[in-house]
């Protein structure tokens, strides 16, 4: 439509957004948040593509003090509040080390002097021909900006480079000036991810402790990242930090879209919010609030196809190794939870897990990252989580394939040959994957179950999944319910041993036996197949009911 207002995909700096008039959802009231909490340092985690990097453009253009930024907040919610009048009051500095990653200490610290030269170079050019040149926060300013030109240069002399510009912003306009700190976790995961964590984790705490414990010159301080650290390594630094989680109220209107906010973007470029894309998209909880994925939304506002748009940005790596490392309670709990139901797990958010591993902490990571979502807290420790809408469960299709060693166009393959009825091909198809990952398998209990359950992700929409579903005389190992009468439904059943042509015909007579298929209507495909490690053998019989 003409006057349609172009959608800011690939756009997270807040002034590039409104000088282009593209579609902005006002999330300006996090201003008057920020200011009326005054926190000297607080810490928002949010899961990737949530809206971070827009918001924190958003709070350094509003007070930066050496702009002009009143025409980009014209008709925004903040200027008719009493803080209207602080805009560009304060001075900002602002770092986004979103990009700050290596496979090495060397590519990685390249990377954060990149990020840092920005900054340094924004003030220098401000500075110029203005500082007292007998300051001693002049002279580590421009030690510190030489060390960040410098190629050369070791990241070791660069663990005060966050106080050093703190210090010259303050002695230069005589106002504390605030911090901001995008994606402040990236380097760090990264340093774990390629294993180099040791040699940078003290560098990690007194580059960030520096500037935020016991600075005089620091005003407040605001960071974003997907999760926090533990308070051993990093948070000890900090001057008893504010941390906000997906479960806290504070900031949770300002990080994702509400209900009407998606509803009134998706009409606008001719689309409705129904139940299919609220399948899809919807079911994030955030501090009590029904949230979307931005990300996703804006995609499909775009495209006008319902695609996983979140999976595609992923940077998993600390989710992929600790589903790896996860031990037995894990995959139990997390069959019911891959079935589509909820389940009450142990939780700590406090804590990464790359820092402290534990079946508490992974359940913190997949709750922070966006992976689960918390539907009920029944004490400090103990909450009911669920996977919240068909993307993300997309993700874990993908997760566990990449897992197991499995490609992902295998598995979609080998389920149209199953629910075609070719059980020759599918069979065949399944044994090269069985084949695949046998050491996966073998280190699991009930592992082809839970492998076969994973794979099933890919059917959610046309089919409901569920794992030891009750039904008959007792529960099958997996039942595939077709949402649509013209679709066969599927009941697969599991043994292993040696014997595996008697068990196989064991599998799927106690299908038939037990009447497993009750509740069902039309065709069932009742399925039971025999492992013995890399062998396999599969019986197989269509029913009517």
């Amino acid at each position: 439509m003409e006057g349609r207002k172009t959608l800011p995909i690939g756009t997270d700096d807040f002034r590039k957004l409104r000088e282009n008039n593209a579609y902005y959802v006002d999330k300006t009231l996090m201003i008057k948040d920020f200011l009326e909490m005054q926190d000297e340092v607080a810490l928002v985690a949010r899961p990737r593509r949530f809206g971070k990097t827009l918001n924190m453009t958003m709070l350094r253009e509003f007070f930066d003090i050496a702009k002009d930024s009143k025409a980009l907040f014209e008709g925004l919610a903040i200027m008719d509040t009493e803080y209207a009048s602080q805009i560009n009051s304060r001075p900002v500095i602002y770092f986004t080390f979103k990009n700050v990653k290596g496979v090495s200490v060397e590519e990685l610290t390249a990377q954060l002097k990149l990020s840092m030269q920005e900054e340094y170079s924004y003030y220098e050019r401000i500075f110029k021909g203005k500082l007292d040149k007998n300051s001693y926060g002049t002279e580590k300013f421009y030690e510190t900006y030489e060390l960040l030109m410098d190629r050369k240069s070791s990241y070791i002399y660069l663990s005060s480079a966050l106080l050093d510009l703190t210090r010259v912003v303050y002695e230069f306009y005589g106002i504390r000036p605030v911090l901001l700190i995008d994606e402040y976790d990236q380097p760090i995961m990264s340093s774990y991810e390629y294993n180099y964590h040791e040699q940078l984790g003290a560098f990690f705490s007194n580059f960030y402790g520096s500037a935020m414990k016991g600075n005089p010159s620091l005003g407040q301080a605001l960071i974003t990242g997907v999760q926090r650290v533990a308070k051993e390594s990093i948070f000890s630094q900090f001057n008893n930090p504010q941390v906000y989680t997906v479960i806290d109220k504070e900031y949770a209107p300002y990080f994702g879209l509400n209900e009407d906010e998606t509803s009134r973007l998706l009409e606008e470029y001719g689309l409705e919010l129904n139940e299919e894309v609220r399948r899809m998209y919807d079911g994030y909880r955030i501090g009590g609030i029904e949230m979307y994925n931005p990300w996703s939304i804006i995609n499909y506002a775009k495209k006008g196809r319902l695609e996983n748009y979140w999976v595609k940005t992923s940077a998993n790596f600390l989710v992929k190794v600790a589903l790896k490392e996860a031990d037995r309670s894990f995959w139990k709990a997390f069959e019911q939870l891959i079935g589509g139901q909820e389940k009450l797990v142990y939780i700590t958010l406090d804590t990464s897990f790359a820092e402290r591993a534990s079946s508490y902490s992974l359940w913190g990571l997949l709750v922070n990252a966006g992976y689960m979502t918390v539907t009920k807290w029944v004490d400090a420790e103990t909450c009911i989580v669920k996977i919240p809408n068909g993307e993300v469960m997309s993700e874990f299709q993908t997760l566990i394939a990449e897992i197991s060693g499995i490609e992902r166009l295998d598995l979609q393959q080998m389920f149209a040959c199953l629910l075609k009825r070719d059980m020759e091909t599918f069979l065949e198809l399944y044994r090269s994957i069985v084949i695949s990952c046998t050491s996966y398998m073998d280190a699991k209990e009930n592992a082809y179950h839970m492998l076969f359950l994973g794979m099933c992700i890919t059917l959610r929409g046309t089919y409901k999944v569920t794992s030891n579903l009750e039904a008959g005389y007792g529960r099958s190992d997996i039942t595939l319910q077709a949402l649509s009468p013209k679709d066969i439904n599927v009941i697969v059943e599991f043994k292993q041993g040696e014997n595996i042509e008697q068990l196989k015909e064991d599998a799927l007579r106690q299908i038939l036996d037990n009447r497993y298929y009750v509740g069902l209507s039309g065709e069932v495909l009742c399925v039971g197949i025999a492992h013995d490690k890399k062998r396999c053998e599969m019986a197989y019989k269509v029913i009517g009911i």
